[in-house]
C-alpha cells in the first residue's frame, strides 16, 4: 500500500556548508494508511516512537552550520529509517518493554509496502542530495542526530553526549576530543550505543561507500527537552563539529 504522506523532508538543500545533517527519528507522526499501530497517546509521545528533541537540535545545528537537513516525517515504529529492510528493528513488534500491536503479524507484502513507501524514498532523497553536492565539487560530511533516554530498563545513564562511528572513526574521534576540550558534557565514544548494535545503517549506506567523513550524535534527551535547551545545545555543538571537521580535513585533505 502506498501512502500520499511524505516520507522525507529536506530543509535548506541549497545550503553550502560542509555538513549534511540527517534526523531519521525526527517525528512521532502516525499518518494513514498505517495509523497509530494500536498504541496509547503516551506511547506515541515516548522515546519508542521517535527521538524527542532531536529535530529541534538538528534544526539549530543546520542554521549555525549552513547545513542541509534531511528528516523523517513519520514515527520510527512504522519504519525505522536507520535500519535495513531485513532488520527486525525496521518494523519492530516490540520496542523496549512495549509491544507494538500494529506491527504484529506483518506479511512480506506489508513489509515491502512500508519499505517502498518510506525507506526507499528517504534514502533516495538523501543519496540524491549527497550525489548532487559531490557532482558540484562541494565538500561533504554526514552527521546524523539522535537522542536517548536518561534511564534504560531502570538503569540511569551518566553519559550525556554519545559520539558513534561506522568504519572510519576519524571524525567521531575528533568530535569526542573537541567536545571534551570545550564543553562540560560527559562525552563518550560509542556510548550508549555503537555500530555493533546496528545503529549506523545510514552512515554505512550513505557515507562509508563514498568515503565521506561521518558521525552519529546521541544526546541525552533531558538535555534537549524544550526549544531553549535545543538551541543552547546547538550553540554548544556547532563549533565542536566545525572544529572537528576542520581538523580532519586539514590532516587528510578536504572532505570528499
Amino acid at each position: 500500500m502506498n501512502s500520499a504522506h511524505a516520507a522525507v523532508d529536506i530543509e535548506g538543500a541549497e545550503r553550502s556548508g560542509q555538513i549534511v545533517l540527517v534526523c531519521e527519528h525526527a517525528s512521532n507522526a502516525f499518518p494513514a494508511p498505517w495509523g497509530e499501530l494500536g498504541l496509547t497517546p503516551d506511547q506515541r509521545d515516548a522515546h519508542i516512537a521517535w527521538d524527542p528533541g532531536a529535530l529541534g537540535l538538528a534544526r539549530g545545528l543546520a542554521a549555525k552550520l549552513e547545513a542541509p537537513l534531511v528528516a523523517a516525517c513519520q514515527s520510527r515504529l512504522i519504519y525505522d529509517l536507520n535500519r535495513p529492510p531485513h532488520h527486525t528493528g525496521a518494523m519492530p513488534v516490540q520496542s523496549e518493554i512495549h509491544e507494538i500491536p500494529g506491527n504484529a503479524g506483518l506479511t512480506p507484502d506489508d513489509r515491502s509496502a512500508r519499505t517502498e513507501a518510506l525507506y526507499l524514498p528517504f534514502h533516495a532523497a538523501l543519496g540524491g542530495l549527497v550525489a548532487e553536492r559531490l557532482a558540484r565539487g562541494q565538500a561533504t560530511a554526514l552527521v546524523t542526530v539522535h537522542s536517548f533516554t536518561p534511564i534504560w530498563f531502570g538503569q540511569p545513564r551518566a553519559v550525556e553526549f554519545g559520539v558513534i562511528h561506522d568504519a572510519d572513526p576519524s571524525f567521531a574521534q575528533a568530535v569526542l576530543e573537541e567536545a571534551r576540550r570545550v564543553t562540560e558534557l560527559d562525552t563518550r565514544l560509542n556510548e550508549p550505543y555503537s555500530g555493533a548494535d546496528g545503529v549506523c545503517h545510514t552512515l554505512a549506506l550513505q557515507a562509508t561507500p563514498m568515503g565521506l567523513p561521518n558521525v552519529m550524535l546521541e544526546l541525552r534527551n533531558d538535555l534537549i527537552a524544550d526549544p531553549a535547551a535545543q538551541e543552547a545545545m546547538a550553540a554548544t555543538l556547532a563549533p565542536v563539529l566545525q572544529a572537528a571537521l576542520s581538523r580532519i580535513t586539514a590532516n587528510n585533505g578536504e572532505a570528499a
